[in-house]
């Protein structure tokens, strides 16, 4: 039998290194980022194109690098950070394997620009596939530029696994906040398709969280502050009314490395076990100091996951200094980012005397009567005789008790939207009557009678599900409420560009949605069932449970949208329904064309027999 075992080319080697470091434009994003971070930049731009497909490039004005160094870097293992295996474990730095380079050149086509500050010209390389196509000398700033152009050109199959481009440029901007967080003393510009959507100065972490989350989350934090022999810990968890309902803003760095560690993530959350209501989750952007002879980074080629030689000890310090805040200052009205400066009233001129202000009324005046002409205001004007009274006009104000409106019942909720275009219960009918007595149990589940034995209906998946045949079987725009005062919601630059996409069906379903600025949204006119109060994180979880559904390749979008809709609308477990509201719940579900299950594959539904019921 003939010698079957050889040696991969390095070009080919390369390729399936880049595997393991670099999946999709983010990773790619995450190792110039940090390269940059690592030659000691005070400004860095990233600038992409296409969601990264077409172009992604980092200039930094760092310390650059020589002739020899510029052609090297792009070698397997080829590094500046360590030198021995001891060094592994004293790294202060983002890059230290010399996988990154070589992996992103195999699978892109690249160009690099490089200077020091002390060369008066730069060097300038192009690379296709690993293969070195030109290097020359060239005049350029001080510092670095990388190009990556086309990437995956090289690899069709990777290529066509990436996602639509507002689901590529979201996981990019993820991980420029994670670099620019930690990074807060360094300028950061972030710029996609020609339009910036970030640009962050120099400051500190109260500032950099500010200026990439916004200024309302000054009021929404509390600092955390522990020094102790083991770590220090800094940074600043959320108050316990702020708690969302997803693990959105939650940042764990390590020696300014961001992590993923489920032991000290849990730690935070178990500082806020009774504060906050169940399946909630605070946020949080905590850094922790510990000397690096303690901690392990070499376990991943993407370095997000560590493991530390005092675990059990970060876990319970970690903890405390959480509670410790929560405790200490979430009574605080306001996170000072900046020292307010005390307004300086002048002086009053000498001899002022300060005179109280008046108030000019007429106290005969009466509008339902009518009043003589000597009758005179404030001003000295004849008052002209009041129109006459309708002598009805009590009749406005007699509103019977049994038609007055309650706030967020399952009645406004059917109301919301038109009827969808399903069977009417004379051609499908209930197998109960709309008369029949219900009982609700908990507050959650709806329990009648029907003559195949007991039906338990899940009142909140039955009602998603009624909803989302709404949605999806409308002929015509849904009705709105308009707002007596618009409310403002913000969002991150690529959040605001998927609302931006969504702006069209969402005005269908019955939102009425513009745009101030680029972050900015004012809404206002939504269905009837959304509280104007909960308009911000209504939309957060919108855009939560689009980008997850969307990150399916073939889901269909406007199903998608409906499925979020009818979950945020539909009537939660632990509401009490009236008799009537129960009755019309189990009606209209079983009207729908699909009522055994909710738009998420759950059970709407149970009937139990008298046989399992005894048995």
């Amino acid at each position: 039998m003939s010698d079957i075992i050889n040696i991969l080319p390095d070009s080919v080697a390369n390729q399936i290194a880049a595997g393991e470091v670099v999946d999709r434009p983010a990773s790619a994003v995450k190792e110039l980022l940090e390269n940059a971070h690592d030659a000691g930049a005070s400004k860095i731009q990233l600038i992409v194109k296409d969601a990264g497909r077409t172009l992604i490039q980092v200039i930094d004005n760092g310390c650059g690098m020589s002739d020899s160094d510029a052609r090297l870097c792009f070698e397997r293992h080829a590094t500046s950070k360590i030198h021995k295996a001891d060094d592994l474990f004293a790294i202060r730095t983002m890059g230290f394997r010399g996988e990154a380079l070589a992996s992103i050149a195999a699978i892109a086509q690249v160009e690099m620009k490089s200077k020091l500050h002390d060369s008066e010209l730069g060097t300038h390389i192009i690379i296709e596939g690993s293969d070195v196509k030109e290097q020359t000398t060239c005049a350029c700033p001080n510092g670095t530029s990388i190009s990556v152009k086309n990437l995956f050109f090289n690899v069709p199959a990777r290529r066509n696994f990436l996602k639509k481009d507002s689901i590529e440029l979201s996981h990019i901007e993820e991980i420029f906040k994670r670099v620019a967080l930690i990074n807060y003393q360094t300028d950061y510009t972030f710029h996609s398709n020609g339009k910036l959507l970030y640009d962050l100065h120099a400051g500190n972490f109260a500032e950099r969280i500010s200026q990439i989350f916004g200024n309302s989350h000054r009021e929404h934090l509390c600092p955390v502050n522990e020094q102790t022999d083991i770590a220090n810990i800094q940074g600043y968890v959320s108050k316990p009314e702020y708690a969302r309902k997803t693990r959105g803003e939650q940042y764990l760095f390590v020696n300014h490395r961001f992590i993923k560690h489920p032991a000290l993530n849990a730690a935070i959350e178990k500082a806020y076990a009774d504060v906050i209501p169940e399946r909630h989750y605070p946020s949080y952007f905590i850094h922790i100091s510990v000397d690096p002879s303690r901690l392990d980074v070499n376990i991943h080629p993407t370095k997000t996951e560590v493991k530390f030689i005092d675990e059990s000890a970060l876990f319970s310090i970690l903890r405390a200094a959480t509670r410790k805040a929560i405790g200490q200052f979430s009574l605080a009205t306001e996170l000072q980012f900046n020292p307010i400066e005390e307004v300086d009233f002048p002086p009053a001129p000498k001899g002022y005397i300060p005179k109280p202000p008046q108030i000019h009324y007429t106290p005969g005046y009466n509008p339902f009567g009518s009043t003589s002409s000597h009758s005179r205001s404030a001003q000295g004007a004849p008052i002209k005789s009041a129109a006459p009274v309708d002598p009805k006009w009590t009749s406005f104000f007699d509103i019977k008790s049994q038609t007055e409106s309650k706030p967020d019942t399952l009645a406004d909720k059917q109301t919301t939207i038109e009827s969808p275009a399903v069977l009417p219960s004379e051609e499908k009918p209930s197998p109960i009557s709309q008369q029949t007595p219900c009982l609700q149990l908990n507050n959650s589940y709806i329990v009648s009678v029907m003559p195949s034995g007991l039906l338990v209906v899940d009142q909140q998946a039955a009602h998603e599900r009624i909803l989302f045949e709404r949605l999806t079987n409308r002929k015509s725009p849904a009705h709105s409420q308009q707002l007596l005062f618009p409310v403002n919601c913000q969002f991150t630059p690529a959040d605001a560009e998927v609302l931006n996409e969504l702006l069209p069906d969402l005005k269908e379903y019955g939102f009425e949605i513009g745009s101030i600025g680029q972050t900015t949204f004012v809404v206002t006119a939504t269905p009837t069932d959304v509280k104007e109060s909960e308009l911000q994180p209504f939309f957060d979880q919108i855009l939560v449970d689009y980008k997850s559904s969307m990150i399916q390749k073939f889901n269909n979008r406007a199903q998608s949208l409906c499925r979020s809709l009818a979950h945020q609308m539909a009537v939660k477990k632990g509401t009490a329904l009236q008799q009537t509201e129960m009755q019309q719940l189990v009606a209209d579900l079983f009207c729908c064309q699909m009522p055994t299950v909710s738009p998420s594959g759950k059970k709407t539904m149970a009937i139990l027999s008298p046989e399992q019921l005894l048995s």
